[in-house]
């Protein structure tokens, strides 16, 4: 199987259909939205109760605090109800501002209309027709 350089695991990798997808938003990320490499992981481990999740680019903050989740699915994988979903459980432990499904064909991003509530519910999110840069991103708007 062909392999290619994962910039953020700093190694290279094994080339599967997800995987170019997920180099291909790394370089959006960082080429056109101006993300620091270093402020970016992939293949982040972590877990939601007792049950291992991975998610494939997280984008952090000045503050090392998570700031947007991104989910890769391989080019023949929906983006429908289920991969949005998948990312929403992410947030259940990372409260991202910004979460990101694409599968290299479609791209879908959102972003937090508010807090969570006191009373733990359900995080507001609304599609966004532009995705900012990292700076807009930091910002408290």
């Amino acid at each position: 199987m062909s392999q290619v350089w994962d910039p953020l695991r700093k190694r290279m990798v094994a080339l599967t259909p997800e995987e170019k997808v997920r180099q291909w938003f790394i370089g959006v990320l960082r080429d056109n939205l101006k993300v620091p490499e270093h402020m970016m992981m992939s293949e982040v481990s972590f877990k939601l109760g007792n049950k291992p999740f991975r998610a494939d680019i997280i984008v952090y903050g000045r503050d090392m605090a998570p700031l947007m989740v991104v989910e890769c699915k391989r080019e023949d994988v929906e983006m429908g109800r289920e991969v949005l979903e998948q990312a929403l459980r992410y947030n259940l432990v990372l409260g991202v501002k910004y979460i990101v499904i694409t599968n290299g064909l479609r791209t879908f991003g959102f972003k937090r209309k508010g807090m969570v509530g006191h009373d733990g519910g359900e995080v507001p999110y609304e599609q966004m027709k532009a995705f900012p840069t990292w700076e807009t991103m930091l910002g408290n708007d």
